[in-house]
């Protein structure tokens, strides 16, 4: 049996994988948004906050996925939890660095000018600061999504599942085929997620 055959004949269980896979990672993308979003925005007013902040979650991206991974276990468990909090800990460096690089570079008489406009200054965020700063931030949730998609892969050895079981599995069978079916859908994950989010990038820089 080739691979092509394999696939065809393990479908239904590559996609259930490929489902809880995208499923965990987007789950904590949207988590890791929200929460790298307002940080990044609270911290744009105080440059030291700022430079601590960044350099916890810059440091947080340099400990090996799995042992974070593992040091979760003893106050999560296994399974989606601990994967999720790991993701969401692992992509905040480029959200949060986005966010505040992109509004901290605005031009300040853009600001000064909507201030004499009489606007607040959370009207000058919501209405001046993101929009103009959003194809920074659109490229820091780029970076981090498709982290996400590939760290995705090693939570399934804490129990979360998804492609990186299927993975796993072939490794402790020794089936190439299953590694290999494996990586090239997460890498398919990966491009269509990178090449959208491009896309919706490169719409609000034009």
């Amino acid at each position: 049996m080739n691979i092509i055959e394999f696939f065809i004949s393990r479908w239904d269980a590559i996609l259930q994988m490929t489902i809880s896979h995208f499923s965990i990672v987007i789950l904590a993308m949207i988590i890791s948004i929200v929460l790298g979003v307002i940080i990044g925005i609270l911290i744009t007013n105080n440059k030291q906050l700022a430079k601590l902040i960044l350099n916890i979650a810059n440091i947080l991206m340099t400990i090996p996925s799995l042992a974070l991974f593992s040091v979760l276990i003893p106050i999560m468990g296994i399974g989606k939890a601990p994967a999720i909090a790991g993701l969401v800990l692992y992509t905040q460096l480029p959200i949060i660095r986005n966010v505040y690089t992109g509004i901290i570079t605005i031009d300040p008489s853009i600001i000064e000018a909507a201030k004499g406009m009489g606007l607040s200054n959370s009207k000058i965020m919501l209405k001046i600061k993101i929009p103009l700063a959003f194809p920074v931030i659109m490229a820091g949730l780029r970076t981090a999504t498709v982290m996400g998609i590939g760290i995705g892969a090693i939570a399934a050895y804490i129990g979360a599942g998804g492609l990186g079981e299927y993975i796993f599995q072939g490794i402790n069978r020794g089936n190439d085929r299953m590694i290999i079916i494996g990586a090239i859908m997460v890498s398919l994950i990966t491009i269509l997620v990178d090449k959208s989010l491009g896309l919706i990038q490169k719409k609000y820089e034009l």
